[in-house]
């Protein structure tokens, strides 16, 4: 369980760093796409150096009823 545990926190962080590197955490547009295609980013990890870019074009939030 610890090594998972491990696996899982070294995969984030390199997420991380792959979304620090693209300048997503100052470059990006403080709406929902932004802040989806940073956390797209972080969680697809080491595969961002394999060539998958994540990115979130739209976001649909729903709106409170009234």
């Amino acid at each position: 369980m610890r090594l998972i545990t491990i696996i899982v926190l070294v995969w984030l962080l390199v997420g991380a760093i792959a979304a620090g590197q693209r300048g997503y955490y100052t470059d990006t547009t403080e709406d929902c796409a932004g802040v989806g295609t940073i956390v797209v980013t972080v969680l697809a990890g080491p595969l961002n150096y394999a060539g998958v870019n994540p990115k979130v074009s739209e976001c649909n939030v729903p709106q409170p009823s009234q």
